[in-house]
């Protein structure tokens, strides 16, 4: 789409994250055959950085990207919140599966999961797919929302 050879893209998101513009999340599998194992997801540690890059300075009510704006706000939060907390000791991945379930952030700690789901608008009470609990063990699992950003700092 762009034009340009994958190098040359793995080249810029390599610069743009020795610069601290973005985050790379690896994604979280136990080998499992429906798991994705090789993907990764980008965050920006600024969303001010992200909407400057698109030109989109609507408000959030009127934006068609709110909930990744607001998904990449959480992680980058849960991303300071660990750094200060656990000093580095919490690794933190996505989980996907072929069949489209998801999980936003997975962050384990001393071979302890908890998972994490980042909701903007919740129309439905959102659940963490049964296929990610049954199984792995899971010890809590969260869904964010305007409503309930104290589950960020409290976990």
């Amino acid at each position: 789409m762009l034009g340009i050879t994958r190098p040359t893209v793995e080249k810029y998101l390599d610069l743009l994250e020795k610069s601290f513009v973005i985050f790379r999340l690896p994604s979280y599998s136990s080998n499992l055959r429906n798991e994705i194992r090789k993907s990764q997801k980008i965050y920006f540690y600024d969303n001010g950085i992200l909407i400057a890059i698109t030109g989109n300075y609507s408000m959030i009510q009127n934006r068609t990207d709110a909930g990744f704006l607001w998904e990449n706000f959480c992680m980058t939060e849960r991303m300071k919140i660990n750094s200060l907390k656990s000093a580095g000791l919490t690794n933190m991945y996505f989980w996907r599966t072929y069949d489209g379930a998801e999980i936003d952030l997975v962050e384990e700690t001393g071979g302890m999961l908890k998972a994490f789901e980042f909701k903007w608008n919740i129309r439905r009470k959102p659940t963490i797919p049964a296929s990610f609990s049954e199984k792995h063990k899971v010890t809590s699992m969260y869904v964010v929302s305007p409503e309930t950003l104290y589950l960020l700092k409290e976990n």
